[in-house]
């Protein structure tokens, strides 16, 4: 769709037509599609059919993670391949300085239903969040509370954000180093209140693609002055860990990544996830 000039959807406007611009967009597309079927974002009746009347409110930042996201979930939905009802959405928090207008004018002119909510929730997390703590958990709390409220008014079943896989790497990584578990952001989940799902269709999409996809596309960018004014964040550091083994070992984040789908229960430690006290002799791990 995006190699005709009178057959693309607004959003792909100005896409290059270079073979390396086309293979990154169809990679991006092949890894959003496998996730999306591999964890059954679409919900389907007994028979396989998509359940009718699925609505997803697709988050954005206006960083590069989500610009790539609703492009990829646009063109699944122009090829047929998700058949569920989009609608685009940015929270305004309240930041200083932010660019209010930059999201409305391009999904306006990209043609994409769309939804612009301010809440001042930075005056919230200032008043609250001691001098040198991280503003990270509060602001996304409080983001969170006002995105599942977005959902409900707009009778939405999903809540959609653009977390790729470095940011399940990371986050991974974070919970062994700080909080003593092996644990993640899992790309499908159920929230608190039992009524939404919240998902992540760009699980098995590399952070670096997103971002030559979306610097290519020339998606006007909107930089996160709050969290990303402060230096020490412990994600920052993890990063850097694993900016260093990719550095050294090119290839290894995907290996890392793979591993969080080849969960062994019998070869970790969690007596909760699998019966050492049971365990007998003659019984292969099959049993």
């Amino acid at each position: 769709m995006l190699d005709e000039s009178d057959d693309i959807h607004p959003l792909f406007r100005g896409a290059p037509s270079t073979t390396e611009f086309k293979k990154l967009r169809k990679r991006i597309l092949r890894n959003v599609r496998e996730a999306v079927e591999h964890y059954g974002m679409v919900e389907r009746d007994e028979t396989g059919q998509a359940k009718p009347g699925q609505k997803w409110l697709v988050c954005l930042s206006g960083g590069k993670d989500s610009y790539t996201m609703l492009a990829a979930l646009y063109e699944m939905k122009w090829r047929g391949l998700l058949p569920v009802e989009i609608l685009a959405c940015n929270l305004d928090q309240g930041q200083p300085g932010f660019p209010a207008t930059v999201l409305p004018e391009f999904l306006e002119d990209r043609q994409v239903p769309h939804r612009i909510e301010y809440e001042d929730t930075y005056s919230i997390v200032m008043g609250k969040v001691p001098e040198g703590r991280t503003f990270c958990a509060l602001c996304s709390r409080l983001r969170r509370g006002n995105l599942y409220r977005i959902a409900r008014e707009e009778g939405c079943n999903a809540v959609v954000l653009g977390h790729h896989r470095d940011d399940i790497l990371e986050t991974f990584f974070m919970n062994l180093f700080h909080g003593g578990r092996l644990a993640t952001m899992p790309p499908k989940l159920v929230n608190e209140e039992g009524d939404l799902f919240v998902f992540r269709p760009l699980a098995h999409v590399a952070e670096a693609d997103c971002e030559k996809f979306s610097r290519d596309m020339g998606y006007p960018i909107i930089p996160c002055d709050l969290c990303g004014s402060q230096d020490g964040l412990q994600r920052q550091q993890v990063k850097q860990i694993l900016d260093g083994w990719e550095k050294n070992s090119p290839g290894r984040r995907q290996v890392m990544f793979r591993a969080l789908m080849n969960a062994r229960p019998s070869h970790l430690l969690d007596p909760k996830l699998f019966d050492f006290a049971g365990l007998t002799r003659g019984q292969t791990e099959d049993t």
